[in-house]
């Protein structure tokens, strides 16, 4: 299945292409990383490492990977053709470091960003449901997400959509040096005929 273009009332969800290359890695970069002190300086270069990192998935061809973007037509949003609001990534992992069969792999959502003035109204969750309907179209029932722990407007979005916590990643940063865990969330997922997602 391909991730062609769905939309609701003011934004379409669709498979990212390279001319959106700059705008997804100016999203990312913006989501997570801080532009306060020497940050500033090496802003530009970590959205140059995002773009690369993109541009080089995008090209993979592998039949389980999709980049998705949220976009705003130019009624929402003036002096815009079509404005991308928000991106997710979503692959193929496993848990083991050699994969015996496909049993051991799941879809694993991740850069899950929304533009700033775009946040709150529906475009993360879009691209969420987006993402359900494509595993199931690879075969999978399963779809799994990290956060952090201190991200509680992230988890109030996934725990609303169904995801519940399956494991705590501790790392060494968060055990010396008090940094946030990271959640790994599982969703089983519904089929449409049993789903009753309420969209909004």
């Amino acid at each position: 299945m391909t991730a062609q273009s769905e939309s609701t009332s003011h934004c379409q969800t669709r498979a990212a292409t390279p001319k959106d290359l700059t705008a997804i890695a100016e999203i990312l970069a913006d989501s997570f990383h801080s532009r306060a002190g020497i940050n500033g300086w090496i802003y530009p270069l970590l959205r140059l490492g995002i773009y690369e990192d993109i541009r080089n998935r995008l090209n993979s061809s592998s039949p389980h990977y999709v980049c998705l973007v949220a976009v705003v037509s130019a009624t929402h949003h003036p002096n815009s053709w079509e404005y991308l609001a928000g991106t997710v990534e979503m692959a193929l992992r496993s848990n083991y470091p050699w994969p015996f069969n496909n049993s051991c792999f799941y879809p694993y959502l991740s850069n899950l960003a929304v533009q700033q003035d775009c946040r709150r109204q529906g475009a993360a969750q879009q691209l969420l449901l987006k993402c359900e309907r494509i595993a199931l179209a690879w075969g999978f029932q399963d779809i799994y997400l990290h956060v952090l722990e201190n991200n509680h407007q992230a988890r109030s979005l996934y725990f609303k959509l169904g995801y519940r916590l399956h494991r705590i990643d501790g790392t060494w940063t968060s055990l010396l040096l008090g940094q946030p865990r990271r959640l790994l969330l599982h969703k089983q997922i519904k089929l449409p005929a049993q789903s009753n997602i309420e969209r909004d």
